[in-house]
């Protein structure tokens, strides 16, 4: 199938590069993602460029599952507004993701259609056919590749025009990150 694109997950078009490493099912991710619109009303969209990387970690057990689902949304009609759809979905409803202490719980007895149909509910996308399609991998596989390419390996991970930032934390407000991208006025 030729027609396959999977959008990037860009906003904004400044001449600074936020690039955030998030896991979607990762509460101190969940908290990065939800203030990413923010940062780009506080900083300006001319002023800053906000790139999402997906960071799958084996800890989250269903971590493969939502990632290859985030970027399945990303090749639907809606391409990055459906996977940022998707992921918020996933923000609000985290504990339908995730394992309890990352071991037990509810989620031990879902499958990975369970997973995606949740999803799909949440997010009002339907994402079951992109999922399941094969050249999604090599755009798994790139977010990998790139990760570990910078050094990557928890999330959330914040770089700043190509380095790694290991002050910017997802628990900094918005306008120290703001301060940190040295965007402020």
């Amino acid at each position: 199938m030729s027609d396959f694109h999977a959008d990037a997950l860009t906003w904004g078009h400044g001449p600074r590069v936020f690039e955030v490493f998030l896991e979607p099912t990762c509460p101190f991710s969940v908290r990065a993602f939800n203030k990413l619109d923010a940062l780009l009303a506080l900083a300006g969209e001319a002023r800053v460029t906000v790139k999402i990387r997906l960071q799958s970690q084996p800890w989250h057990l269903y971590s493969g599952v939502v990632t290859r689902a985030v970027l399945a949304a990303s090749t639907v009609e809606g391409g990055k507004q459906s996977a940022k759809a998707v992921l918020a979905a996933v923000a609000a409803h985290r504990e339908e993701f995730e394992f309890e202490k990352h071991a037990f719980g509810p989620n031990m007895d879902a499958t990975p259609n369970d997973i995606i149909a949740r999803l799909e509910a949440y997010s009002g996308i339907k994402l079951a056919e992109a999922f399941a399609r094969p050249e999604l991998e090599q755009t798994i596989k790139w977010q990998c590749k790139y990760a570990r390419q910078n050094g990557i390996h928890v999330s959330p991970t914040f770089m700043v025009d190509g380095l790694v930032q290991p002050n910017i934390g997802s628990g900094d407000s918005v306008e120290d990150w703001v301060k940190q991208l040295q965007l402020q006025d």
